[in-house]
């Protein structure tokens, strides 16, 4: 088995070759029939006799033509049709010439369109039975003459039947092939589209942290020399917000991490059950906030949780920076309906007017959060004075209920 496999494969390799030992057996088998003679006065007897020199060199002709089948297909039918009409014109007893014309019609039918099939094969067919019938001593009906036309059908018929097939196999090879780009293509979206996740974590993460960093230098910078204790302060709150910079920082670069890479991180993403833990930090670095909220006992989805709590640093981080010394912050979560509503307000005099302009990548950062979960979100100048951020998040997100990691 293995061995035909492989002489398959060669022949498949060289076509030429192959048509040449197809071309080598249709003039074997054309050259055994026209040995035999089917036709006797007492009935069909299969009797030997000899062909004409004619007969042998239109076989020989016909045969070497279908050697170049593939190359012009066309060409090669028209050339062996001829043939074959001469054969049926100045044959008797006839030889079966017309065995190349129906391979050289099968071939057709195999390599066109199925309207060239139809419009050829007809033709064809009409030409070679029409001259079966009309030339030579055999009448109309005989054998000989409705065997051409069902041989020439039926090539017809069998050419169309392999290149519907082909051309279904390529089909489905195609589909094939474009559902695995598709996939290749999707795949890389996702990444894409984490690595910015990661990204905004990273601003996020940093920002905040570097902005109470710079708060508490400036402290320890201003009393070193008045009141060293509050400068040692200072300075324990600029190690401590560096260090869960550092630590946080770490969790958001692991994400990046192979699975098999050593020290994965483990650490959960934030999110508001460590609201407490986090507006202490800005506490600490001298910034009054007050929280309220009306969201106990509500369950969030992971990418939802995360989204609110960055978006409530980024807002707290915006009014370290930019509302001034003496600001106020308030802080607001509420459950209402099927959304969660988070308010974040100050009064600063809005010294720098970097948040107001919106030019920042902080609220960029967090209008694209919001937006992905299906979500709106609002910043804008108050009345009077200060800055308000409002936030409107879908407790059932679309990315939880595609289950996307977060």
């Amino acid at each position: 088995m293995s061995t035909l496999e492989s002489a398959r494969r060669r022949l498949k390799a060289h076509p030429t070759a192959l048509d040449a030992a197809l071309a080598a057996g249709v003039l074997a088998c054309m050259v055994a029939g026209s040995f035999v003679d089917p036709r006797d006065k007492h009935g069909v007897d299969w009797v030997l006799r000899t062909p004409e020199t004619l007969s042998l060199v239109l076989m020989v002709l016909a045969a070497g033509a279908l050697v170049f089948r593939r190359r012009a297909p066309l060409r090669i039918l028209g050339l062996t049709g001829t043939f074959s009409v001469v054969e049926f014109v100045t044959g008797d007893p006839r030889a079966p010439v017309a065995m190349a014309a129906v391979v050289a019609l099968y071939t057709v039918a195999a390599t066109t369109d199925r309207s060239t099939t139809w419009r050829v094969g007809l033709l064809t067919m009409t030409v070679l039975t029409g001259a079966a019938m009309l030339a030579g001593p055999l009448p109309w009906y005989a054998q000989e003459n409705l065997a051409v036309f069902a041989w020439s059908g039926m090539a017809a018929a069998g050419g169309d039947a392999v290149r519907s097939r082909r051309d279904f196999v390529q089909a489905i090879r195609e589909r094939a092939e474009k559902a695995e780009r598709t996939r290749e293509e999707e795949a890389r979206r996702r990444v894409a589209e984490e690595r910015l996740r990661i990204a905004r974590d990273l601003h996020d993460v940093v920002a905040h942290h570097i902005a109470l960093v710079n708060v508490q230098a400036g402290v320890a910078a201003h009393v070193m020399d008045r009141r060293p204790d509050q400068a040692k302060e200072a300075l324990a709150h600029v190690r401590e917000a560096s260090r869960s910079a550092l630590n946080e920082l770490r969790a958001t670069v692991g994400l990046l991490r192979q699975s098999d890479d050593p020290e994965a991180p483990t650490e959960p993403a934030p999110g508001l059950d460590r609201l407490d833990e986090l507006v202490g930090t800005f506490r600490s670095a001298g910034l009054h906030v007050e929280v309220a909220r009306t969201d106990s006992g509500t369950s969030l989805p992971a990418a939802v949780d995360l989204a609110a709590y960055r978006v409530i640093q980024e807002a707290l981080t915006n009014v370290q920076k930019h509302a001034g010394t003496a600001a106020r912050a308030e802080v607001s979560v509420v459950r209402v309906g099927p959304n969660i509503e988070i308010t974040v307000l100050d009064n600063g005099s809005g010294e720098d007017d970097g948040p107001v302009s919106g030019g920042g990548h902080g609220l960029l950062g967090m209008r694209e959060r919001v937006t992905a979960l299906r979500g709106t979100l609002t910043t804008g100048p108050r009345y009077g004075g200060g800055f308000r951020v409002h936030a409107i998040l879908p407790v059932k997100s679309r990315t939880a209920s595609a289950k996307d990691p977060v």
